[in-house]
């Protein structure tokens, strides 16, 4: 299914592969901004923690003691992350837990899964 269809604030949501039809700008934009939230290697580490932290899901005070950051700094890139749409967050009292949106993942998949016959082979 091509991205044309898929709801803007969700930009991965209907990605296909790279390899069979070219992004349109407006597609590549929102890609674009999906990837620059998890170009930052305090974010990529949060998605990791997050990830594999046990059931899967983790709030602030789990995630802090693997940084030297703030809580609000950790928090603020939590939130880059939820803004991206790759965390779902849900608040318990006064705690906000966070944890993957397994779609997100699954797009990511698509997106870079697929490798054109062309390349498919061919040494690095």
């Amino acid at each position: 299914m091509s991205m044309s269809a898929c709801a803007p604030d969700d930009p991965l949501a209907c990605c296909t592969p790279l390899a069979r039809e070219p992004l349109s700008l407006e597609q590549a934009t929102s890609v674009a901004a999906v990837l620059k939230a998890v170009a930052d290697p305090v974010r990529l580490r949060l998605l990791s923690l997050v990830l594999a932290h046990e059931g899967g899901e983790a709030c602030v005070c789990d995630l802090q003691p693997a940084f030297d950051l703030s809580q609000p700094t950790i928090s603020h890139h939590l939130k880059v992350l939820h803004d991206a749409g790759l965390l779902h967050r849900e608040k318990r009292g006064v705690w906000v837990y966070y944890r993957v949106r397994p779609e997100a993942m699954q797009a990511f998949l698509t997106l870079f899964g697929a490798v054109p016959d062309s390349l498919a082979g061919t040494p690095a």
